[in-house]
């Protein structure tokens, strides 16, 4: 593990929880923020890792994990509410947090952290053609049944996706960027990549909130424990189906262990789908994510170096 990376993301949060506590920045900056990173940072970081990947098959198995574990949990969200009765929203919110990880502005700097630059291009597959697709699609699906919404037409989900500009620059580092750019490209596009990890956990310390739901305490408690615990677990067999090794395997499961997308927990609050709930699952799961994902990134290594 990078210790100075991993320092960083630490004092980063703490920055922004202490300058949403003081109330020292607008309130709008973590949207100005996470805005920035989503235009330009994530794009540059896209240039840059994307043109390293050696396609082949091996990467239809890290892009179809997260599917598969949309899947799954759609299957235990159902049953958990069965067993225990929560209520529709609660339900709702369960589909959207568990399924819809942080696999970009929390995914990159961790799987940066915690694995090296080597295994970041493979997390860029994870989210683009995974998680963010999933968002664009489950995603409003989720929001559309239970928020009252009308459901999104094709055309809208695929006007949505050709809008999202980290988007334009996967498609334009697969196919036109070479894999070293001139110098003068790669210096200014390492900048803007290096840039987003203080600028991505400012902006999630200044979101999060953790103030507990007294009333939804048991399916918050197992929102985290499918996110953190239960879906990892089950990308790790998943990844020795589909035959990954190194760092392949690595970062599929390290990027199902990211905890709740911000702007999942923001979605179901603006459509009141249990927004306490959504803003705990978000909060509490960037919190303990900082122990978790060390905790497997350990037993990745030491399976497979055993």
């Amino acid at each position: 593990m990078a210790f100075d990376a991993f320092a960083l993301i630490l004092t980063m949060l703490a920055l922004g929880m202490l300058f949403a506590r003081l109330k020292l920045l607008p309130a709008n900056a973590a949207e100005v923020l996470n805005l920035v990173v989503l235009y330009v940072c994530l794009p540059a970081a896209v240039l840059i890792y994307v043109p390293r990947l050696h396609v082949d098959a091996s990467l239809l198995g890290v892009i179809a994990t997260p599917w598969l574990l949309a899947t799954t949990t759609v299957a235990l969200v159902t049953l958990a509410t069965r067993a225990f009765g929560f209520r529709r929203d609660e339900h709702a919110v369960l589909l959207l947090c568990v399924a819809l990880g942080n696999t970009s502005f929390i995914g990159y700097p961790m799987v940066r952290a915690l694995l090296g630059e080597d295994a970041l291009p493979y997390a860029v597959v994870y989210d683009q053609f995974g998680t963010f697709v999933l968002l664009s699609t489950y995603g409003l699906y989720v929001l559309a049944k239970y928020g009252g919404d009308a459901p999104p037409t094709g055309r809208q989900i695929l006007l949505r996706i050709l809008k999202f500009p980290p988007v334009w620059a996967l498609l334009l580092g697969l196919t036109v960027m070479p894999e070293q750019s001139p110098p003068w490209i790669a210096a200014a596009m390492q900048k803007l990549a290096e840039a987003l990890l203080p600028l991505a956990m400012l902006a999630v310390g200044l979101s999060i909130q953790l103030k507990m739901p007294r009333d939804e305490v048991k399916p918050l408690a197992l929102g985290l424990l499918l996110k953190l615990i239960v879906l990892p677990a089950l990308a790790l067999p998943l990844a020795l189906l589909f035959g990954l090794h190194g760092d392949l395997l690595q970062a599929s499961v390290l990027e199902s262990a990211m905890p709740t997308m911000i702007t999942a927990g923001a979605l179901a609050i603006a459509h009141n789908l249990a927004p306490r709930l959504a803003a705990a699952l978000v909060g509490y799961g960037i919190l303990l994510s900082l122990v978790t994902l060390p905790a497997w990134v350990w037993v990745l290594r030491w399976i497979t170096h055993s």
